[in-house]
């Protein structure tokens, strides 16, 4: 959903506005308003090409319940189709925990392969993590070896003895053109049973000393070889991959299933790059050699994106008939064209390769739920190709399927052949007091205008206020009916809880119309900051080029004016103006290492976990030292999980030079590492440690409200007081929030009240504040700040469970549910999904709590009290 120039007008009608410096010569007040509407123009949504469930809730706790009693076999496929949910859903973390235990159930050595390259290519740019990990965690779905996930193949003794003949001569000599070959004759025969009905059998060849095999495509090197594996077991150790295929091939003719083995194993070992994997692939399929072809499509598959590039790759997994993608995927058919079609689809949506890929997972679909997606999928890339016929023909196969979602790609297709009003009533169709979904009403008001669109774009919000679409709507069309001031505040409702590049881009354009030109630039530098490569108007402009263009309006402000720009924009928790600043300061000669790490602590406030990670690394590239760097090591082990390896590379920062970072880092890693609750003495005085060490006010604030914590957990609050006071007196506005609680647990609500009012009053994101104030107040007082809390940032759940509580506590057991339900809609929260459930409980409903239950546990299958839950209402199912 990007800005964009209406389809139906061509380049050239628009050329003077495809020139950004134009924009910015005209003189202030002086934008026309055609100017303005061809600048702030907004995209339809796109039809998503995600498995999106009327009720996700009822799908996760069918998989849930399918997992308590399907075959081993089946786990691995119910997991992906888990994962589908979680990715119609958005939920990053939930899809890769729902990869991992698809990668750990995999019931074959292809599935492990296909999953594993699957979690490699979701965490990508987390190669850095992986190299300071030692030991099982650092290979935990790093490349596995492949032979010893495939049992070896052996012979009986039972076998041999059925073998064994009765021939007199214990030698047979085969002859290769002039080259001869002296065999153990009873050796050779127990390489198969053709050669054991050969040689001891009835035919001629058993009673003849010479046999020739010239004519079978083996060569004199080969037979030694073989007849050294007769007599040893084993193959020759230096055999060339040329010879060991030529055995192969002649192994795979005579059934010599040992030798075969060994052959498969040997190559698969010698697999080591894209280039091999190409070339042995097509022997793997011919010979039906299991190993080697997993060995080949493991070095492809971690190879992703970049081998499908690579046209032979892409014919290697798109020309084999379903027997030989058998030998090279086993059961993991489905799974892998749907790895494959992902890939390809975040590559170039609308290319061949992606319809190619898709096809086939719609070939190698088994059931409803695998159709639907897969149907749905290459729907949304006909329609994308303007191929209309076939995308209307997959939507409603998907649909009939059970997939409604899909009823909008249909929608768009009537529309698209001026049948608006079918697609109005289409939608409308799905749409009922059960099934009421915020994508049904955005869907619909685009075919629709004035109060009726708006009135369904509202509807949008209320149901779904994560969609993105109905913001940008609202805030372009009062643009253009000269509301600057209603567009900003519409637009600035979703950037204050989701920081979303398209309506970035939006802003940025609506101050470039206000010549608002440090507004604009503050937010094209953030959307750099969150992509640098990022492209606007469809992908035409390039970012950086209208920053450029921008930052000529703008005065030029020294590095010193920049600290002090930063620490007001830090002080007022402006963190989207604090973004901007640091990306400037970046242009400067200063310490890089310490931007970057400033700029990741602000990209995970802002909840950008992937961003902040990439500035985390970048920090760690341009550390000015070794204990510098080893700081940042340790940051990035803490922040993907790996507290006690954070806390080692802390200790070996410290041995090398005392400092800020390296203590702080400590204290954080030590308090988190499972360690914490028996040395908080040691974090108080890892902190204090910190604070005697050089540093700005920015990090010394922080560490001064963290040692104020530490001191308020261990009842010590004079101390905590006096923390937060020097972290207030430095301009640490979030130190409010935790002196309010020290004046709360002092027993004075008051001042606690007070507190956080000032910390309202003062930074520029405040939901969190409010929520923390609603703690203080009386009831009447609570429920505002709550109510505040909703409109400020609908993804905080806790306003919804105190409303819902209230109403419980009032006996208003429907509308306390419905409170709930309210935000589960959009948001699958474990918390949400237990107090639900328990309410159901509360009411009698078991079905319903069951299914609540079981859905909260797909969320977090390990949370203690979900299962006391589950069990309890599991016994009481009828």
């Amino acid at each position: 959903m990007r800005t964009f120039f209406p389809a139906e007008s061509s380049k050239e009608e628009h050329s003077s506005s495809l020139n950004p410096q134009s924009w910015l010569q005209v003189e202030r007040g002086k934008l026309p308003k055609s100017s303005i509407e061809s600048l702030i123009k907004v995209q339809q949504p796109p039809v998503l090409p995600f498995f999106k469930p009327v009720d996700y809730v009822e799908v996760l706790a069918q998989i849930h319940e399918e997992l308590e009693s399907c075959s081993s076999q089946e786990q691995s496929n119910l997991f992906l189709f888990q994962y589908q949910v979680f990715k119609g859903l958005g939920d990053v973390k939930l899809m890769q925990r729902s990869l991992r235990e698809a990668w750990r159930r995999a019931n074959s050595v292809h599935e492990k392969v296909v999953f594993g390259a699957w979690l490699k290519y979701e965490k990508q740019g987390e190669e850095l993590i992986a190299g300071l990990l030692t030991g099982k965690r650092q290979n935990e779905y790093g490349p596995i070896d492949v032979q010893s996930h495939v049992s070896d193949i052996k012979v009986s003794s039972q076998e041999k003895v059925l073998m064994n003949g009765n021939n007199t001569s214990p030698y047979v000599v085969f002859t290769i053109g002039d080259e001869k070959i002296v065999c153990d004759r009873q050796k050779f025969s127990e390489l198969s049973a053709p050669f054991h009905t050969m040689l001891n059998g009835v035919f001629c060849e058993s009673v003849s000393e010479a046999i020739d095999l010239s004519e079978n495509n083996i060569s004199s090197s080969g037979m030694r070889a073989i007849s050294y594996f007769s007599m040893t077991g084993s193959l020759l150790e230096q055999l060339s991959p040329k010879l060991l295929l030529e055995i192969l091939v002649f192994a795979n003719k005579y059934c010599c299933d040992i030798l075969k083995d060994a052959c498969d194993r040997r190559l698969a070992s010698l697999v080591t790059s894209k280039e091999d994997a190409i070339e042995l692939m097509e022997y793997a399929l011919d010979e039906n050699s299991t190993v080697l072809a997993a060995s080949c499509l493991q070095i492809l598959l971690r190879d992703l994106p970049h081998c499908l590039s690579d046209s032979r790759v892409v014919d290697l997994f798109l020309h084999p008939n379903k027997q030989q993608l058998a030998v090279m995927v086993g059961p993991g058919l489905y799974a892998l064209f749907c790895f494959l079609s992902e890939v390809s689809m975040n590559v170039n949506s609308s290319s061949d390769t992606t319809v190619h890929f898709l096809e086939r997972l719609a070939d190698f679909a088994e059931n409803d739920k695998e159709k639907l997606l897969a149907f749905h999928r290459l729907g949304c890339v006909r329609l994308l190709r303007k191929e209309y016929d076939e995308a209307r023909r997959l939507f409603e196969r998907a649909v009939k399927a059970g997939h409604i979602y899909s009823v909008a790609g249909l929608a768009r297709l009537d529309s698209i052949q001026g049948e608006g009003h079918i697609s109005y009533e289409k939608i409308s169709s799905v749409i009922s007091p059960v099934t009421r979904l915020g994508w049904m009403y955005q869907e619909r008001s685009l075919y629709c205008d004035g109060d009726l669109r708006w009135k369904d774009l509202e509807k949008a919000t209320e149901l779904d206020p994560t969609l993105v679409y109905p913001y940008m709507y609202r805030a372009a069309s009062l643009m253009w009916t000269e509301n600057s001031q209603g567009a900003l505040a519409e637009i600035n409702r979703i950037l204050g809880f989701k920081l979303s590049l398209e309506c970035l881009e939006l802003r940025f354009f609506i101050y470039l119309a206000l010549e608002d030109y440090k507004a604009a630039l503050r937010d094209v530098q953030a959307v750099l900051t969150l992509c640098p490569n990022y492209r606007m108007f469809e992908g035409r402009v390039a970012a950086s080029q209208l920053r450029t263009l921008v930052l000529e309006h703008v005065e030029h402000l020294t590095t010193a004016d920049c600290w002090a720009q930063l620490y007001d924009c830090w002080s007022a928790v402006d963190d989207i103006e604090s973004l901007s600043v640091i990306y400037q300061m970046l242009e400067s000669d200063a310490a890089k290492g310490v931007l970057y790490f400033r700029q990741s602590l602000l990209l995970l406030r802002l909840n950008c976990p992937e961003a902040a990670m990439r500035s985390l690394q970048l920090a760690w590239q341009h550390a000015s030292s070794e204990h510098e760097r080893l700081v940042y090591e340790g940051w990035i082990l803490y922040d993907t999980g790996h507290y006690e390896e954070g806390l080692q590379k802390a200790e070996e920062s410290i041995c090398i030079k005392r400092s800020f970072e390296a203590f702080f880092l400590k204290a954080y890693a030590l308090a988190d590492s499972g360690l914490g609750s028996i040395c908080s003495s040691t974090v108080i005085s890892l902190l204090e440690d910190a604070l005697r060490c050089p540093s700005d006010n920015l990090r010394k604030g922080q560490a001064l409200n963290n040692l104020g914590s530490v001191f308020v957990d261990h009842g010590k609050l004079d101390q905590a007081a006096d923390c937060y006071i020097k972290a207030l007196k430095i301009h640490h506005t979030r130190a409010h929030q935790g002196l309010a609680r020290v004046h709360f647990l002092k027993n004075d609500k008051a001042a606690a009240y007070k507190e956080m009012t000032e910390l309202i009053e003062k930074a520029k994101s405040n939901a969190s504040a409010y929520e923390k104030r609603s703690e203080y107040g009386d009831r009447d007082l609570t429920k505002a700040d709550l109510e505040m809390v909703t409109r400020l940032d609908p993804l905080r759940v806790y306003p919804y469970r105190y409303r819902a509580a209230v109403l419980m506590d009032n006996h208003k057991e429907q509308e306390a549910i419905a409170e709930l339900s309210r935000a589960i809609a959009f948001k699958a929260d474990l918390h949400l999904l237990h107090l639900r459930a328990a309410f159901h409980e509360h009411k009698g409903d078991v079905l319903s709590a069951l299914r609540d239950c079981r859905a909260a546990l797909s969320v977090d299958p390990n949370h203690q009290e979900m299962l006391e839950l589950h069990t309890r209402v599991n016994s009481h199912e009828p």
